[in-house]
């Protein structure tokens, strides 16, 4: 959805008394490590709102062989995970405009950040929103998976 359809359904979700849980990615191809990053981010609230870096913004991050999938395969994977209400594909390199927008309760992002290497952290805190990091899955992350894929190994 666009960010102004996001943040308007946050609204309506904190109307109704709901912790809104917003984190980001590029959630390039789907694996356990994400999976379980999401279910935990969900658990720190009643609704999740994940933020989808582009296809242009992967590219700009993740160099010009990314995003394997595009943005709407990405998003229609990530829309049809449990855990996961509502899905916003944003063009920035960070997503600060969309978390400035949104104005979750909490901010989640993966334990491989620090707070004061967070890019949204300033945003987050301007909305009021709790920065919480969750635990990182060490050996589940996508550049390792195309590497794996890549080289021909199994996933180990």
């Amino acid at each position: 959805m666009t960010r102004e359809d996001g943040a308007r359904l946050v609204r309506e979700w904190q109307a109704a008394g709901e912790e809104v849980v917003f984190t980001n990615g590029c959630f390039d191809l789907i694996h356990a490590g994400h999976v379980r990053y999401l279910a935990a981010a969900r658990a720190l609230g009643d609704r999740l709102v994940v933020g989808l870096n582009s296809d242009r913004s992967v590219g700009a991050l993740k160099g010009p062989d990314r995003p394997i999938l595009p943005e709407e395969d990405r998003a229609e994977l990530l829309a049809a995970l449990r855990a996961v209400d509502a899905v916003v594909i944003f063009d920035e390199p960070t997503a600060s405009d969309t978390l400035l927008a949104l104005r979750p309760n909490v901010y989640a992002k993966g334990g491989d950040w620090r707070p004061e290497t967070l890019p949204e952290a300033p945003a987050a805190s301007a909305v009021g929103a709790r920065i919480t990091l969750l635990p990182f899955h060490e050996g589940r992350s996508t550049t390792q998976l195309i590497e794996r894929i890549k080289a021909g190994s199994p996933d180990k």
